[in-house]
């Protein structure tokens, strides 16, 4: 595995992550895969059930990106892993975003989801082909239940 392909991979999850922050419909567009690739794109947002084909994940990302006034995204526990034209990053998204309930001290709230990032090599570009974000409950919640 070569240092040069990790880096670009980590990279374009990076870009990944820029463009959510950004609410970037444009660059978020661009990382994701397309062409002949566009049907077999495939996302898992944390509490929804699997959506398939390019057309409605950028849907999905549109609708979260106009309904999300601030986030920020703290990666943690990053693993990549090149395979020939295929890379797969695993990480912790720690993220901080909006809350306008009573609940949130300072209009602000925290949350953890551990994501799976499925890239594909297209003519030389790292671009997402799949991503699944699973929510990971605090301790609080744990005990709650």
């Amino acid at each position: 595995m070569k240092q040069a392909d990790l880096a670009k991979v980590e990279e374009a999850n990076a870009e990944f992550y820029a463009a959510f922050e950004n609410g970037d419909l444009d660059r978020m567009s661009a990382v994701w895969a397309d062409g002949p690739h566009a049907p077999n794109v495939g996302c898992v947002h944390p509490g929804w059930p699997l959506l398939r084909g390019r057309e409605e994940v950028l849907r999905s990302w549109a609708l979260i990106m106009a309904n999300t006034p601030y986030i920020q995204f703290v990666l943690t526990d990053l693993h990549t892993v090149v395979y020939g034209d295929q890379a797969l990053v695993t990480c912790s998204e720690n993220i901080i975003t909006v809350d306008d309930s009573a609940d949130a001290p300072g209009g602000l709230a925290g949350g953890s989801i551990v994501a799976t990032n499925l890239f594909l090599r297209v003519e030389g570009r790292w671009r997402l082909l799949h991503h699944h974000g699973s929510p990971v409950l605090n301790q609080a919640e744990d005990d709650e239940e």
